[in-house]
């Protein structure tokens, strides 16, 4: 079961427990094998990725399932030892939602699947959900790697993203953890985040950013301007050719692009082209150009 639970993660939760409507399904075909168990036999899974889980959504959900039930069975595994006891795999919040609604039992799919095989289908469910914050989806994807040394690339097929999201995703947890913390209550955005990788002090440039409601561009800028020392001008060298001055036009749309990436953007012009130099610290920030240009 294992085996063929981990061949179809890619596919989603939907292809190991059958096709099984959303909360509001009205209808839904029943897997073969679901059944109800008291809500006590469940425990929440330590290593879900996902920690927040907002009241006001949960007082939603449970007035649904007082309505309708709960539609959508919650995917658990045996825990080993216990008899009669699972640990929840997908659908946390329904068991959440279903204790407020006063339910003593709720219907589940067993699986038999490895810890990482576990790990990966809840990352799965949460990210095509959207149910995570920039935050929680970094350290998920940072535990697939650390825990059970899936490469990037990995991580990248099994979440149905592209390796260079999986990467800045997972430079997050470099970030100092009031910076991680502001992520995680949505005062920073995923883009404000990865602005500020590289920058000497994140957690100043973080709090300022909160603090003057700055776009992801704005941070951008600022990032930039936090953590690329001020270039001193270079002595001509003997013989070198004299520097010429550029048009307005020319540096406005120097600034145009620097302001755009973050980064300083130097434009030469040579009839009847030129050249477009762009100046990172580090490679992180190169693949972050990589990924704008591949309009990631």
């Amino acid at each position: 079961m294992a085996d063929e639970a981990r061949s179809r993660l890619g596919r989603g939760l939907a292809s190991l427990i059958g096709d099984v409507g959303g909360e509001a399904a009205a209808h839904v075909e029943r897997p073969r094998n679901q059944r109800k168990v008291p809500i006590e036999f469940l425990k929440a899974n330590p290593r879900n990725p996902r920690r927040t889980f907002a009241d006001a959504e949960l007082g939603e959900l449970a007035d649904s399932i007082k309505a309708r039930g709960v539609i959508q069975p919650i995917v658990v595994r045996a825990i080993k030892g216990a008899q009669d006891r699972y640990e929840i795999i997908a659908g946390e919040r329904r068991w959440r939602a279903s204790q407020l609604a006063g339910l003593h039992e709720v219907p589940i799919v067993p699986v038999e699947v490895s810890d990482s095989d576990a790990l990966e289908i809840m990352i799965i469910e949460n990210v095509q959900r959207e149910d995570l914050n920039a935050m929680e989806e970094a350290l998920g994807y940072h535990s697939l790697a650390d825990e059970f040394k899936r490469s990037q690339e990995d991580i990248a097929k099994i979440v149905g993203k592209s390796r260079s999201h999986v990467a800045n995703m997972m430079r997050l947890t470099k970030l100092p953890n009031e910076v991680q913390a502001l992520i995680s209550k949505g005062d920073l955005s995923a883009g404000h985040a990865r602005a500020l990788i590289g920058v000497p002090d994140p957690l100043a440039a973080a709090k300022r950013i909160v603090a003057e409601g700055l776009n992801v561009r704005q941070a951008e800028a600022l990032a930039h301007e936090e953590g690329v020392p001020e270039r001193k001008p270079q002595k001509a060298r003997s013989g070198s050719a004299p520097k010429v001055d550029k048009d307005a036009d020319t540096l406005a749309l120097e600034k145009r692009v620097s302001d755009a990436l973050g980064l300083t953007v130097t434009v030469s012009h040579r009839d009847p082209g030129g050249t477009v130099q762009i100046n990172y610290r580090n490679l992180e920030q190169l693949d972050e150009v990589v990924r704008r240009l591949e309009g990631g």
